[in-house]
């Protein structure tokens, strides 16, 4: 696992993948926080980074999967998944070190952005006047999400041959799964209960409870639980693929 951990640190970062990806979160948070009018903190008043993790998600629902397209299609096309299978290495194995590549890529990209912390801290017209509680709540949650759009990214990489195809796939299943449950909950007919059970299956539910600031177990569990589920979801995809190549042959 070490060494596909290392192999994708170095092809991130000996491309220009890892530099854009990271570049684009930034100058993406950096518009949102200071130059867009209605999301900008100089517009809004307040020294508070409440806007900032409204709007992150929706960066890192498109950074992720743009990271994690080429994670499999490029070892497919290759012909190289073939011969790692052969190595002392399980499929899951494999799939960790992908795994984690791209959690480290995400720090890479969460860090530059505690700048926004200190800033807006010496912004506001009372000292320690920030939200610290729910500011770290709203750090931890990103991070949850970031590995939970992780663990997605690489299940849609391992059904295609085509990176685009699987960005777009990536995106679509990124996208239904933080909006699209909270999306169905405000459907009339399920008001009275079901709306709210509905909104606990989705990301976001579970992404703005713990940005209150209080790290509840349930949303814990429940980010670790959709993260195994993807990761035992692409080792079935990756194992079926591998077979079905050693039946051809």
């Amino acid at each position: 696992m070490r060494s596909i951990f290392i192999k994708e640190i170095n092809s991130f970062f000996s491309s220009i993948v890892g530099y854009v990806a990271i570049i684009v979160f930034l100058l993406g948070s950096g518009f949102i926080l200071w130059m867009f009018r209605d999301t900008s903190i100089l517009e809004y008043g307040y020294a508070t980074l409440d806007k900032y993790f409204e709007l992150a998600p929706w960066l890192l629902m498109f950074l992720i999967p743009a990271v994690t397209m080429r994670a499999f299609p490029d070892e497919f096309r290759s012909g190289t998944i073939e011969w790692l299978s052969t190595k002392p290495l399980s499929s899951l194995q494999i799939i960790l070190g992908k795994y984690f590549a791209v959690l480290v890529l995400v720090v890479f990209a969460l860090v530059p952005t505690l700048l926004y912390v200190y800033t807006v801290g010496n912004l506001s017209a009372i000292p320690d006047n920030l939200d610290t509680g729910g500011i770290i709540g709203s750090y931890f949650g990103l991070m949850f999400l970031a590995a939970t759009f992780a663990s997605i990214g690489l299940f849609c990489s391992s059904l295609t041959s085509n990176q685009i195809v699987g960005f777009l796939v990536a995106l679509f299943a990124c996208y239904l799964l933080y909006t699209g449950f909270d999306a169905i909950s405000k459907i009339p007919a399920f008001y009275g209960g079901m709306d709210y059970y509905l909104s606990m299956i989705g990301l976001s539910f579970h992404y703005n409870s713990i940005s209150r600031g209080i790290v509840d177990t349930r949303d814990v569990i429940y980010f670790l639980s959709v993260i195994v589920l993807f990761v035992s979801l692409t080792q079935l995809s990756l194992n079926r693929r591998t077979w079905d190549t050693a039946q051809q042959d």
